[in-house]
């Protein structure tokens, strides 16, 4: 299977890639130009706006800096225009912008893990036109700190038909996928070996005969009943905050006897992670375990992709819950929320690949804010002449 390094230059300006998106309005209401519409609101997400009324609020105090490079002759847009535009505006043809934007990044993702995992935008719901709150599937690179990707559901429920079609923009070769026990699926483990990665896939009672028969051979094997040669462990352990925190991974060869072990593509590894938490002298212990494509011969490999994996709640999830308040957001109407949840994603991309700041998020966005020069750094501008317009709009 190739394992073709994927990692590619400096990355395109924002600018160019998202010069070439298809304008949804009609030509007789285009004043501003897409581009304008899309690099002003990005700019000001990054700075702090949260909203259509802040978006125009920040493009109007940055009008003449704004001018260096996009064609600012039309203005700035109104609140008005910023809500209508992304409300219409394609979100797929967006996303694939966001993903050729992404793959321009300098970012290799062989041998990383790529965590798929789904988060409700919670306020994004419309009784009034009964919409439920939508419900994004994210794919993060944990090491890296980047978003991939991302795809968007009706409900949580479908998150098992939204991955494939997520796996499918993804330079994926040499990764490691994992994904939690809603997105263990036959398909979805066949689907990642087909984008050449490996899978870390966790099982829980949704595959209770598989899940029992793991257990099942893991209880024999610590319990010594077989030859421990083939067993592989690693640990580690955290103290802090009045806790310690021990975790052990320990990885067998998939038994032959292991539930439909045929029907899963390249299945060759089950693991088991135990976490040891102790309070007060008082230990809890819980068990997660897991199925895998990749060859049990170093345990160390699946104790931290497992580990990884929970970088996307606390690296993606709730920077945008926190740093960007998403869980706060009323915006809803059309494609609106889904438009405006990207440009969150795209945000916290540049942030997290900006190094030289020592800042948190939410300080980076405060210094983007006030300091022009570091603004530009992040988004890599250039500038962008626009053909004639025509009025209204």
């Amino acid at each position: 299977m190739s394992r073709r390094k994927v990692k590619v230059g400096a990355g395109a300006p924002l600018v160019s890639v998202f010069s070439g998106m298809r304008d949804p309005r009609s030509t007789k209401s285009r004043k501003h130009p897409l581009v304008n519409v899309v690099i002003i609101a990005v700019c000001a997400v990054i700075c702090g706006a949260d909203s259509w009324v802040a978006i125009e609020d920040w493009g109007k105090t940055k009008e003449e800096w704004l001018s260096g490079f996009l064609d600012m002759s039309g203005g700035v847009p109104s609140h008005d225009t910023f809500g209508r535009v992304f409300s219409i505006l394609s979100p797929t043809a967006f996303r694939a912008a966001f993903t050729q934007w992404v793959q321009g990044l300098d970012v290799c993702v062989e041998g990383r893990v790529v965590a798929i995992d789904g988060k409700t935008l919670r306020r994004s719901h419309d009784r009034g036109r009964q919409r439920g709150a939508i419900h994004m599937v994210n794919a993060w690179c944990t090491s890296l700190g980047v978003s991939l990707g991302q795809v968007t559901t009706a409900e949580k429920s479908n998150e098992i038909t939204a991955i494939p079609e997520l796996l499918d923009q993804l330079m994926l070769d040499g990764a490691i996928v994992t994904i939690d026990a809603m997105g263990c699926q036959k398909d979805i483990a066949a689907k990642i070996r087909e984008r050449g990665a490996d899978y870390l896939l966790a099982v829980k009672n949704n595959h209770r005969t598989l899940l029992s028969d793991i257990q099942a051979r893991f209880d024999t094997v610590l319990a010594k009943e077989v030859p421990i040669k083939a067993l592989l462990m690693a640990s580690s352990s955290e103290r802090g905050h009045g806790r310690q925190d021990v975790r052990n991974t320990y990885v067998l060869p998939v038994p032959k006897s292991a539930h439909g072990r045929q029907d899963w593509k390249d299945f060759r590894s089950i693991v088991m992670v135990e976490s040891l938490r102790t309070i007060d002298g008082k230990t809890s212990c819980n068990h997660r375990f897991y199925i895998s494509s990749l060859t049990p011969r170093n345990a160390q490999r699946f104790h931290d992709a497992a580990r990884a994996h929970w970088g996307v709640e606390n690296g993606l999830h709730w920077v945008l819950d926190i740093a960007f308040r998403e869980d706060e957001s009323r915006v809803r109407i059309g494609y609106a929320a889904e438009n405006f949840g990207r440009l969150r994603q795209i945000a916290l991309n540049l942030l997290k690949q900006e190094k030289t700041a020592k800042l948190g998020i939410k300080n980076k966005r405060l210094r983007a804010g006030w300091d022009e020069a570091y603004l530009r750094k992040l988004i890599a501008l250039q500038r962008v002449e626009s053909g004639p317009r025509e009025a209204n709009g």
